[in-house]
């Protein structure tokens, strides 16, 4: 299961999507964010899921590992379509026990339960094809309107990107210890919930200690090079947007105006 966890990776790539501004694709990211949440008809769900698989497709990142990003969070959709399924009044279409499942409440799981998909996979395609490095330069661009209200613009989008790229590290580092505990007999799979939680302890402890060294290296190194934050700082290669950007942004517009108008009628 720790393997299925893709949040943070970066997927090396010559696509179009790997070489457009990264400023571009956070911006299209949140508006795709605020149109998923906009739709609520099958034709726009349509139109989104294919201009999903466009992008993926397009990403040239294996789509085995596009969709290793929904395993661990499958059963989250499932409850969350269950939930809906037997909540929603409306028409009845059958009934399971004590349960009555509607047509409004199947068309709205299967609604709700794409949302959580289109989300994982467009979340999961900007880190793909974007580098740790250039991450920082762009939130650290977007946020630069804030440095005149005292905003540490630099230092939070570094922190934040460190964050995000030690996510797979650390993920790593507890598949290992755990594989480490079950040889020496630990059990995580039998016994009760709090059995369970119990059992993890012996993990969570190394897990901890190995955080807070590999903080205390990355500290010294980044001192060592003489690393004082983002004053004085320039960068080797600055953003800039190119044509392939105008272009990107002028689809997005094109979809973005479709989309409202199927999501409206």
């Amino acid at each position: 299961m720790l393997q299925d966890i893709t949040l943070g990776q970066f997927f090396p790539g010559t696509s179009f999507l790997h070489r457009m501004d990264p400023r571009v694709k956070i911006g299209m990211l949140f508006l795709l964010i605020v149109l998923i949440f906009l739709c609520n008809t099958a034709a726009a769900y349509g139109l989104l899921g294919a201009f999903t698989l466009f992008l993926m497709l397009s990403s040239h990142v294996p789509m085995r590992m596009m969709l290793k990003s929904l395993r661990p969070l499958v059963w989250i959709i499932l409850f969350t379509f269950l939930i809906h399924l037997f909540s929603h009044p409306g028409e009845l279409v059958s009934k399971l026990g004590p349960f009555e499942v509607t047509e409004e409440g199947l068309q709205q799981g299967i609604f709700i339960s794409l949302r959580l998909v289109f989300l994982i996979l467009l979340s999961s395609l900007l880190t793909f094809t974007t580098s740790p490095l250039k991450l920082t330069d762009a939130m650290e661009r977007i946020l630069s309107p804030g440095k005149k209200l005292g905003l540490p613009a630099h230092e939070l989008a570094m922190m934040m990107t460190i964050a995000l790229r030690f996510v797979p590290t650390l993920i790593e580092e507890t598949d290992k210890i755990m594989k480490a505990q079950a040889a020496r007999g630990s059990d995580f799979t039998s016994g009760n919930i709090l059995q369970r939680v119990k059992g993890f302890v012996p993990v969570l402890v190394p897990l901890f200690l190995s955080a807070f060294r590999r903080a205390d290296e990355l500290a010294m190194a980044m001192e060592a090079r003489c690393y004082h934050g983002g004053e004085g700082r320039t960068q080797m290669k600055s953003l800039r947007a190119g044509k392939l950007d105008y272009i990107a942004c002028s689809c997005m517009a094109v979809l973005s105006g479709i989309l409202l108008y199927l999501g409206w009628q």
